[in-house]
């Protein structure tokens, strides 16, 4: 579904919706906020980095939006025909599909000890 096959007033998926990216995006900069702000302190005998944490917030912000916005844009669809079953038997009781099979020639037989 394209941006131009959808309709005003309906809702839109969660892939085309800009929701997703940016809760994503959004957690991960409250996650990266507490964290800045916990670690870069240097223990709770000093005052709290907000300044840090407000940067580290913003940066891993940005950085999870793009990295969500890159994995949605890269995203496609399989072919209905994928899905079909048509894919390769690899039965071994079948005769000539990756059984043993005999040699053509005598001088094509292998003993146990050949390779040595």
């Amino acid at each position: 579904m394209t941006v131009a096959d959808q309709t005003p007033g309906e809702p839109r998926k969660m892939r085309t919706s800009v929701k997703g990216p940016l809760m994503f995006s959004a957690f991960f900069a409250v996650l990266a906020f507490v964290a800045v702000l916990i670690f870069a302190s240097g223990g709770s005998a000093h005052a709290p980095r907000f300044d840090l944490a407000f940067t580290g917030a913003g940066i891993a912000f940005i950085v999870s939006l793009v990295v969500a916005a890159m994995l949605s844009m890269s995203h496609k669809e399989n072919a209905d025909h994928l899905g079909k079953g048509s894919g390769v038997n690899l039965s071994s009781k079948r005769h000539g599909h990756g059984g043993s099979a005999a040699p053509d020639s005598p001088d094509e037989t292998e003993t146990p000890d050949a390779g040595r």
